[in-house]
């Protein structure tokens, strides 16, 4: 595969976005709350940075921002700032 479609980047947006109401329902099992809200905010910024990009018709850096805020997502989650269970969406042992 060469290109990003519409189809692939609709699924990794509406990956990133689950994963990301996900994590901010979740707990907290570190004593990180203040990084915690850090991580949160800059997935947030990262997903409106790919939705300003696919509206400008700029696929790959669209798809590069998800990864970026899907890597916060992850980083997160391993470190226990977000006690997620869902290896479908992060990754995290069931």
């Amino acid at each position: 595969m060469k290109e990003i479609t519409d189809e692939k980047l609709n699924k990794y947006f509406s990956i990133t976005k689950e994963a990301f109401e996900m994590a901010k329902a979740s707990g907290n099992r570190t004593e990180l709350k203040e990084e915690r809200e850090d991580f949160l905010d800059m997935i947030e910024r990262y997903i409106k940075d790919a939705d300003h990009f696919r509206s400008n018709g700029d696929y790959i850096n669209a798809f590069a921002a998800l990864n970026y805020a899907h890597g916060w997502l992850d980083a997160g989650a391993r470190i226990g700032m977000f006690d997620v269970k869902d290896s479908r969406l992060f990754t995290v042992d069931d």
